[in-house]
């Protein structure tokens, strides 16, 4: 006999921005949506205003739009970890969870009170990295925590032919170091004729061709929750040096990963030299770094862990509400949220 998965009661509402150029939170939230939804629940993904509706979200994503939305007593109301302001509850009455991408951005609004948010009902958190969790878990012990991994999609990140040695990296949390390891990079000797690829507000599908035919990927991650880069770099065959930065930790665990002490450029460059001369006998390692990830995050484990976080979620109180986006407290979060060291 086969289970199927009980549907939830009530729609399940995700609140995200309609960012102009691709975002990680936001894309894992629309593939929540399409787990959900495969599942037989009736998700959506909520933005502010339909005049923002960002090209890289698929059409088959099924969006609501608007300030505010309502949520009936059997629906289940998910908020991004940012903004969460103190005392302002989005949905008062409503069942909710703090979808937490980034435990360091949780109190990122101001300070916590001791019942943080305090909101009515207490929401519950998802998280996507056992760091998150461990760390949530002890600074908010009043709050149940669930861990949903993020999937790794190991179709459209694989590796490809190429006859160009290449390294490549994203430079948008680390911009000035990047620029520093840039020129370190370009004029070592021993990196003459190798592809340097700066990732900049790249598409999707021109990031996976990138790390496709990259022999090596440089993870400048700062104050991370996993990394999803990192991920998927392992998936497109890369070998993997830098930074964990903090919650990305399990992933160095990948047999081609070497972690690098932050903030030393000149050992980033010195790694990434040594494995390009030593890069076709690594070749082994490049495609178990492939299979590691990809057996530790497939959609299956993400779709599991979701349908048990869910269940959890829906047991916990609610009524109706109209629900205000959070969208209305991006300012709480001071203009140099996004700046990093």
């Amino acid at each position: 006999m086969v289970s199927t998965p009980r549907r939830s009661p009530g729609r399940i509402v995700y609140a995200g921005f309609a960012t102009p150029h691709h975002s990680g939170g936001v894309h894992v939230m629309t593939q929540h949506v399409r787990l959900l939804r495969e599942r037989g629940h009736e998700a959506w993904l909520w933005l502010p205003d339909p005049h923002d509706r960002t090209e890289w979200i698929a059409d088959d994503v099924p969006m609501l739009f608007g300030a505010t939305t309502p949520i009936g007593a059997d629906d289940l109301l998910v908020l991004p970890e940012t903004p969460t302001v103190q005392g302002r509850d989005p949905a008062p009455g409503a069942r909710k969870v703090i979808f937490n991408q980034n435990h360091f951005y949780t109190f990122a609004a101001g300070a916590p009170g001791e019942d943080f948010p305090g909101w009515a009902p207490a929401p519950a958190l998802w998280v996507v990295s056992e760091e998150s969790r461990d760390v949530l878990a002890a600074a908010l012990p009043g709050l149940p925590v669930s861990l949903v991994p993020n999937p790794v999609d190991g179709e459209l990140f694989a590796p490809c032919a190429s006859e160009q040695l290449r390294v490549s990296w994203f430079p948008k949390k680390r911009p000035r170091e990047a620029s520093l390891l840039k020129r370190l990079l370009v004029d070592d000797e021993r990196l003459s004729g190798v592809d340097l690829v700066e990732l900049v507000r790249t598409p999707r599908a021109e990031v996976a061709a990138t790390l496709g035919s990259s022999a090596v990927f440089v993870a400048l991650g700062h104050t991370e929750s996993f990394g999803l880069p990192v991920a998927e770099a392992l998936a497109s065959g890369c070998l993997v040096v830098g930074y964990d930065g903090g919650g990305g930790h399990e992933l160095f665990e990948a047999p081609g990963a070497w972690r690098v002490p932050d903030q030393r450029p000149l050992l980033l460059r010195d790694q990434v030299a040594d494995l390009i001369q030593h890069i076709d006998a690594l070749a082994p390692v490049r495609a178990a770094n492939r299979r590691w990830v990809l057996d530790r995050y497939p959609f299956a484990r993400t779709g599991a862990a979701l349908q048990e976080a869910v269940a959890a979620a829906f047991a916990r109180p609610g009524t109706e509400a109209v629900a205000e986006h959070p969208v209305a407290w991006l300012d709480s979060l001071g203009p140099h949220f996004t700046a990093y060291a």
